[in-house]
């Protein structure tokens, strides 16, 4: 499926004499949306042409690339792992219960086994004991997952002046970054508490992706809401009348928070006059409804 560019219309766009965009990459597919399908796309690839049949990968109960890599398994044709943070409580959360639905095996390990999932010592463990697998890091970034998302920009068809992206581990912001090539300005919303060290991050995928080092992008780090899952009324209360305005569904751990950053942005005059933005919309819509069940809240 395409992700269109869909043009929002409201006041406080107009006061600016500013044009916003939202990129419709949670269009892409029903359960492979946004920045998922596109870090899992080259990995895919490359594991049909290295001859594996099994994807392992690690994440947490409720984590987007859980979700969107059992689909990918099932839609292509893959086995399927996910090494999950904690402990099993049952019965299973929305995210791991649509997971196993697409046949994923769930293994889980305690939080601090879990934190040595980048150590060789442990990858070297994971291999003996399942064998030949194809490995997908948390998340999915790794540099085929950048080259991925070096195409959200691909298809932009209008003339714009920033784009915006949501933030977790870096890799989509990365992609952007290296497949405008010092073009455009570009902003990062980390989710998490304490987001500056994503730049050294991102500085070092895009490094290792193209060897280019650009200066045309910069984090905006102040709208974690208290950190990564984290939320405040003000937050949904944001995205509410979001969707209720504009017929956009976000989710409060990325898409909603750089939204409601924008806008902020918007208000303190951030955006010069004639800025046209285009807002990417990273999907993970699946985590809505485990939101929903752990905390009771609409989202």
């Amino acid at each position: 499926m395409e992700a269109p560019l869909q043009k929002l219309e409201d006041d406080l766009l107009k006061e600016q004499g500013v044009a916003l965009w939202v990129k419709r990459e949670d269009l892409l597919h029903p359960h492979i949306s946004g920045n998922k399908w596109r870090k899992l796309k080259y990995n895919l690839k490359a594991a049909k042409q290295q001859g594996h049949h099994t994807l392992l990968t690690f994440g947490g109960a409720y984590s987007n690339h859980i979700a969107a890599t059992a689909a990918a398994g099932k839609a292509y044709g893959f086995r399927t792992i996910g090494i999950i943070r904690g402990e099993e409580h049952l019965p299973l959360n929305p995210t791991l219960a649509f997971a196993t639905s697409c046949g994923m095996q769930l293994h889980y390990i305690s939080r601090e086994k879990y934190r040595l999932k980048d150590e060789p010592g442990f990858l070297k463990e994971v291999q003996q004991q399942y064998g030949k697998v194809y490995m997908l890091p948390e998340g999915g970034t790794n540099l085929l997952a950048v080259k991925g998302c070096t195409e959200i920009v691909d298809d932009i068809t209008i003339d714009y002046s920033h784009i915006c992206c949501a933030m977790g581990t870096g890799g989509t912001l990365a992609g952007i970054v290296a497949g405008l090539a010092g073009e455009k300005a570009i902003l990062g919303f980390p989710a998490l508490k304490g987001g500056d060290f994503l730049r050294q991050e991102v500085a070092e995928l895009v490094q290792d992706y193209n060897g280019q080092n650009y200066h045309n992008w910069h984090l905006i780090t102040v709208y974690h809401f208290g950190g990564y899952a984290k939320v405040k009324p003000d937050l949904l209360a944001f995205m509410n009348q979001f969707k209720q305005q504009h017929n956009i569904q976000l989710e409060p751990i990325y898409t909603g928070k750089m939204m409601y950053g924008i806008f902020d942005l918007l208000k303190q005059g951030y955006f010069p006059a004639g800025s046209i933005i285009v807002a990417v919309h990273t999907g993970g819509l699946q985590g809505n409804a485990g939101f929903e069940q752990r905390l009771g809240l609409q989202v």
